[in-house]
């Protein structure tokens, strides 16, 4: 088996890993577990002076790496450089605020002193995806490796020269061996490593289907495991929407990463006082994101992964319009060679539709027209998902009103759904479970021990 980079723009193969062996794969796991025992003890300040030395990496290289990423999943370069520079932004808080954030807590019992100590679990095997292929592992290894525990990292197959990077990243920063291994395995080998005892936990961002496998098997093991699955994000537009703001942000939450984020809003729910002018100008300002090159500044937006994701989405479209859905613009191929889709705006779509109720993976956004905003509240909340959600409005109590409505593991007011290092970052329902980022995403591989001194 190998691992290809092909580059989205051009459908040419860019580079190719071949496997690693079952012998490479034991003696990875076994220096992991031996530098564990090392790196725990680890004092913070020299954990945080080698995590800053790998995020100054990222910022001198920043137009370099940058490139790689584009040529590797087909992002704008500049979208590829604001995900660089957020993982040295991230990797630079977590060197900063580990050590409080895991610090000894102190809480009154019978005891002369009692409280919780938070400590390192050992080695976590995560298993990443393609579309942010640097934010989302580092998102995990930047808290994870500043709490003490390493990161055994099993990166998606079409994204390995970032796979490799990143483990090149944390050697040329000065981390220990083993601190931060990358394994190209397949399918088999994960699950062998999943159930190996040196394993202490498992992470997984990517589909609802591989979370559904990688939760049995940790089950099994009995191993703790966070997910962060899939999303169908409600971008709901109340009647107190500004526009003017609204609807160049709706178009940036369909783009964004060319479409490919869990996070990005795929449903534009609308109260029908605000609809005809919304639909208007949402579809005006679509059919004009500048499709091209996602090395030249001026494209808004590039091609999608690959050959099979840009089939997938546009079987999706070719369903629902055949149950009588309305393509505003978009909808089809874009011509020459690569992955082009063209920005896509879909009305009255049957909801029963793969439109209707699938996760649409790349720029398609589907439009719902409702009465009121507690009806689109009950529309955002009609789904298998529970990632995140925005409300579009200037009156405090339609902003108060949805984000208490909204079930999900997020809600944003007048702003994109985005992962920021002082907040948890996660869902509910079928969306995953467990947290990233902010103090209580340090947290979910540490043991929260007790302690109780009479």
């Amino acid at each position: 088996m190998s691992f290809t980079s092909i580059n989205p723009a051009t459908g040419e193969v860019v580079a190719e890993f071949a496997a690693h062996t079952p012998e490479q794969i034991e003696a990875a796991v076994a220096l992991s577990a031996a530098t564990f025992r090392s790196w725990r003890r680890t004092p913070f300040a020299t954990r945080g002076a080698l995590m800053s030395a790998a995020a100054k990496i990222l910022e001198d290289e920043v137009e370099e790496i940058g490139a790689m990423l584009t040529g590797e999943m087909g992002k704008t370069h500049a979208q590829a450089k604001g995900e660089v520079l957020k993982c040295a932004k991230t990797m630079r808080y977590y060197a900063e605020h580990a050590e409080s954030m895991l610090a000894e807590e102190v809480i009154a019992s019978p005891a002369s002193r009692s409280g919780v100590r938070y400590e390192p679990l050992g080695p976590v095997l995560a298993v990443m995806p393609w579309n942010f292929a640097l934010w989302q592992a580092l998102r995990f290894a930047a808290p994870a490796i500043m709490a003490g525990n390493v990161g055994i990292l099993k990166h998606a197959h079409n994204v390995p020269r970032s796979a490799a990077f990143l483990e090149e990243l944390f050697r040329r920063a000065g981390f220990p061996e083993g601190v931060f291994i990358n394994l190209f395995m397949g399918h088999d080998d994960l699950a062998r490593l999943i159930a190996d005892d040196r394993v202490a936990a498992v992470t997984l961002t990517g589909s609802e289907l591989a979370g559904t496998i990688v939760a049995s098997q940790a089950g099994a093991a009995l191993k703790k495991c966070v997910l962060e699955l899939g999303g169908s994000d409600a971008f709901i537009v109340a009647g107190s929407a500004d526009l003017a703001v609204t609807i160049p942000s709706a178009v940036t939450a369909r783009i964004q990463n060319n479409g490919q984020s869990c996070i990005a809003s795929k449903r534009f729910i609308v109260v029908r006082e605000r609809a005809d002018e919304f639909i208007d100008g949402f579809t005006k300002a679509m059919s004009e994101v500048a499709v091209g090159d996602p090395m030249a500044a001026s494209s808004g937006m590039g091609p999608l992964v690959s050959s099979e994701q840009r089939e997938q989405l546009h079987a999706q479209v070719q369903d629902s319009v055949a149950h009588g859905a309305v393509v505003r613009t978009g909808g089809r191929f874009l011509e020459g060679a690569g992955y082009y889709y063209a920005p896509t705006v879909l009305t009255n779509v049957p909801r029963d539709t793969r439109a209707g109720c699938e996760e649409l993976f790349g720029p398609v956004a589907v439009v719902e027209v409702v009465e009121d905003l507690a009806e689109a509240i009950e529309l955002a909340n009609a789904t298998p998902w529970g990632l995140g959600g925005s409300i579009w409005a200037t009156d405090p109590a339609e902003i108060e009103q949805a984000i208490a409505g909204i079930e999900a593991g997020m809600v944003f007011a007048n702003a994109l759904v985005a992962s920021t290092p002082e907040l948890p970052f996660g869902g509910i329902k079928k969306s995953g479970y467990g947290r990233e980022l902010s103090v209580i995403g340090i947290r979910e591989f540490m043991n929260a021990k007790t302690f109780y001194i009479a």
